[in-house]
């Protein structure tokens, strides 16, 4: 992901980055709030150093359920210190004293019921409180770079932890297209195929980058209204979408790519066609499962990002991303990221 190009630069520096747990703490919130009542147990859990996958397997062996009657609507970071909801299908007859589960680094904070599953897009947003240490950098440097990441945003890639150790994710789902691989579970399928089209995606997001257009429209774009996943065509780009751009109420957008027609025409087609025009295994195989074409926002906005010197070159940032949008992404248009994790 370092090779990838930044919108603003050169990084102000290198800092160390999730040193331990406590330097990357995110609370998820979700769009809604459980009824109290209904088929599915709700849990809200803090939980230190531990993996989203692991801590559902061990949920439903103590619940004494399928693992596939666990949800969530979204994977957390192993090596950090996370909040996030666990939803169960359990009949209140068969529900378990959560007192007596027993895990290292789980606390749960909240037992509630609710009439529907969590799925992928029931969060609404994710708050982050991140330590950043040894960074050799001004404060007025730190500042002025926030603010121009405020003011324009950031490339909207999808972060590396979306494609696995050394880009295993990819590897794998090159393999699940050309046949050579059998995947049975439905969960880790889905996780090669999402890393497919982050992969694709983020290929396109590059190259705008590159030209300085990921934050502008080009003739045929595609525009994605802010906060939804609504997008609409445009032909000729002019002062009313160049407002509307430049006040976050749309973005430009990128393929997520699948079965349909291509949304995008004239130049931005162009430019995604060039791009991924030696990535047919990927983009065939992205079909032949019949995963539906979609749009992605080209830009993030982090909301109510606020930074500080802590202590002598140690920085904490608070800010808010809805779901689905990366920090580490917005990270690094100001630093190099080294991960010493213990």
């Amino acid at each position: 992901m370092n090779n990838m190009p930044r919108a603003f630069g050169e990084p102000l520096c290198s800092v160390v980055f999730r040193n331990k747990p406590e330097d990357f703490i995110v609370e998820e919130q979700l769009i809604f709030e459980p009824e109290g009542e209904g088929e599915h147990v709700y849990l809200q859990i803090k939980k230190r150093n531990t993996n989203t996958q692991w801590l559902a397997k061990q949920l439903a062996i103590f619940s004494g359920i399928k693992q596939r009657d666990v949800s969530y609507a979204g994977l957390k970071d192993r090596n950090a210190v996370t909040t996030q909801w666990f939803s169960l299908v359990l009949h209140p007859s068969k529900e378990p004293d959560w007192k007596k589960l027993d895990l290292e680094g789980i606390e749960i904070l909240d037992v509630s019921r609710h009439r529907c599953k969590l799925r992928p897009g029931m969060v609404k947003i994710n708050n982050f409180i991140i330590t950043l240490r040894d960074a050799d950098c001004s404060l007025k440097v730190l500042e002025d770079r926030i603010d121009l990441i405020r003011q324009h945003g950031t490339p909207n890639y999808f972060g590396e932890q979306r494609f696995g150790h050394g880009g295993e994710n990819i590897e794998q789902a090159k393999k699940l297209f050309e046949g050579s691989l059998t995947v049975k579970d439905r969960k880790l399928k889905g996780i090669y195929l999402s890393a497919a089209r982050s992969y694709l995606f983020n290929k396109v997001l590059q190259e705008r980058v590159r030209q300085g257009n990921w934050n502008k429209a080009i003739d045929g774009d595609c525009m994605i209204l802010n906060g939804s996943n609504s997008f609409f065509k445009t032909e000729k780009s002019d002062s009313v979408i160049d407002k509307r751009i430049s006040e976050f109420d749309i973005h430009p957008s990128g393929p997520l790519w699948g079965k349909g027609e291509s949304s995008v025409s004239l130049d931005a087609r162009q430019l995604e066609d060039t791009v991924l025009a030696k990535e047919t295994i990927i983009m065939k195989g992205l079909e032949s499962v019949n995963m539906k074409s979609d749009r992605r926002a080209l830009r993030m906005r982090a909301s109510e990002i606020k930074s500080e010197f802590i202590e002598n070159k140690t920085i904490q940032l608070r800010l808010m991303l809805s779901s689905g949008l990366y920090a580490t992404t917005l990270l690094r248009e100001a630093f190099f990221l080294s991960t010493v994790f213990k």
